[in-house]
């Protein structure tokens, strides 16, 4: 989207959405990590962290929203750099709108065979977050050159959609391109169960 990178967790229970997250990097203008959670099929909660560009500098915020059944928000706060602000209905909406767009990509990475994976490419093998070694890493989407020769000479961090087959890792879209001292970013959990 645009210059941001999104990275999307999702779940469902008895094929409802039950609950999603997701890490949003918009480069200079700044990141935010949400926390969704569903009942029954229908968005209940979210709370979103993240950091905004405002004047010129990154400023804190926060939004939590709890709806009810009819998906009314009956909670909301909304914080920035300290100040608690409305929130919109137009920004609501849009929000509500977010979680299910997580739904529908989530949905189609899956059945596309494709998932969120990140790890450590040394230049021989590629270690993934959640442990798992692989010798073999084949991309599937051209790369421009500067991209190869970084990942042929240093060792880098890289989140990106594919699969693993064995022992090899298959790159279908490229999300990040960090040196190796980038964290692992962990699924958002905002919400207390």
């Amino acid at each position: 989207m645009g210059d941001a990178t999104s990275l999307y967790w999702y779940t469902e229970r008895l094929t409802f959405p039950h609950t999603a997250a997701d890490y949003v990097a918009a480069g200079d203008y700044g990141w935010y990590k949400t926390d969704y959670r569903w009942d029954d099929g229908e968005l209940r909660e979210l709370i979103r962290e993240g950091e905004q560009l405002k004047d010129t500098e990154l400023v804190p915020y926060r939004i939590h929203v709890r709806f009810n059944k009819d998906g009314d928000a009956i909670y909301q706060q909304h914080r920035l750099d300290g100040r608690v602000l409305p929130l919109k209905a137009d920004k609501i909406a849009w929000l509500k709108q977010e979680a299910l767009n997580i739904a529908d990509v989530a949905k189609q990475q899956s059945s596309n065979g494709t998932r969120l994976i990140q790890g450590y490419w040394d230049g021989t093998s590629f270690d993934a977050c959640n442990g798992k070694s692989y010798e073999q890493v084949e991309f599937n989407e051209t790369l421009p050159s500067f991209v190869v020769n970084r990942l042929s000479s240093v060792d880098s961090y890289a989140a990106f959609i594919g699969s693993t087959r064995s022992n090899k890792v298959v790159v279908n879209e490229l999300l990040m391109l960090s040196d190796d001292s980038h964290d692992c970013i962990e699924r958002p959990s905002l919400i207390e169960e």
